[in-house]
């Protein structure tokens, strides 16, 4: 792997371990297949084909996100929505 292609999945592995802290089915599930997907794609030489890798983990970074924001928005409107109303 090349050297400026190492760090991007390095920053990659990191954002996707810190994420994966809140994961709803828990983060020894998701440390468990972050570990195997990257795993599984270690042995990739192609640098095209590692920079689609990475755009798609960074796509997997803004759905975890948004997954996340959805469950505090819920969790607020639940806690102080008026049912009365």
């Amino acid at each position: 792997m090349a050297s400026p292609l190492k760090g991007e999945v390095m920053r990659l592995y990191k954002t996707l371990l810190y994420l994966g802290r809140e994961y709803p089915q828990g983060a020894a599930y998701f440390r468990e297949r972050l570990k195997a997907a990257f795993v599984k794609n270690r042995d990739e030489t192609d640098p095209d084909k590692i920079r689609q890798l990475v755009a798609r983990g960074d796509f997997v970074i803004k759905e975890l996100e948004a997954l996340y924001f959805l469950r505090k928005y819920r969790a607020m409107k639940k806690r102080y929505y008026d049912p009365e109303e």
